[in-house]
């Protein structure tokens, strides 16, 4: 009960300092005919080819870092993925940690929502020293950005190129690189950055690994923030200055 008042209390606070409102389309571009579902806290698009998602999107606010929750380890195949999901059994000694795309804890407000962050269709194969971390990094530094500007959109997923063979009978793929596109606004202004890190990455400092939006979608061949308008979204996706995200 504690935390749900100190959710509220830092929800309201989110409210009056000017984050975007919950309606904002932060989702990216369709994928093919790739399926898309969405959670609690999340959306995802599912690559069947590569047993996992192509994307997972979803805003991450002020309230929603605050909140703890117990991490439940309940790693399941995702019964909602109509051509079936990757399972455990896949990750099962391959070497590989079974690698979160949306944190557990960003997904924090509820039981439910934790849970539903360790279902397959939101897990990746990664090495432990990656996973552990470069990645655990970076995904604590974009909790840092949510509290200190109250909201930020946030788009993650794999990169299918240098790939690093498969693992499990159901042939998941081994990414060769892992991405983040990030969005905040305030106001009228709105600032944009993305990182891509290879698995096999040489640096520790996430600065060694940002480029801009508009480079990542050459890369990976994903529209971020289609919703946006024309104008907006050219001018955004150009960026990459640090000196905006307080790093």
């Amino acid at each position: 009960m504690k935390y749900l008042y100190i959710a509220l209390i830092l929800l309201l606070l989110t409210l009056l300092t000017g984050s975007n409102p919950k309606e904002f389309n932060y989702l990216p571009a369709h994928v093919n005919d790739h399926q898309l579902v969405s959670y609690t806290q999340f959306t995802l698009s599912y690559n069947e080819q590569h047993e996992q998602a192509d994307w997972v999107a979803y805003e991450l606010t002020r309230a929603e870092v605050i909140m703890k929750l117990k991490r439940c380890n309940c790693f399941k195949s995702d019964k909602n993925i109509t051509t079936g999901s990757a399972s455990t059994s896949d990750y099962k000694y391959s070497g590989y940690d079974r690698g979160h795309l949306s944190p557990a804890a960003d997904n924090n407000m509820s039981k439910i929502a934790n849970k539903e962050s360790f279902l397959m269709s939101n897990i990746s194969p990664q090495l432990p020293n990656f996973n552990r971390s470069i990645w655990k990094i970076l995904e604590g530094w974009t909790r840092e950005r949510a509290s200190i500007y109250g909201s930020i959109y946030i788009v993650t997923g794999p990169v299918f190129d240098d790939n690093m063979g498969t693992i499990g009978k159901n042939n998941v793929t081994v990414p060769g690189y892992y991405y983040k596109a990030i969005l905040r606004s305030h106001t009228s202004t709105h600032y944009s950055i993305a990182f891509l890190i290879p698995q096999l990455y040489q640096s520790k400092n996430i600065i060694d690994y940002i480029l801009t939006i508009d480079s990542l979608e050459i890369i990976t061949g994903i529209d971020f923030f289609p919703a946006l308008e024309n104008l907006i979204e050219n001018k955004i996706e150009a960026q990459s200055n640090i000196e905006n995200w307080t790093l």
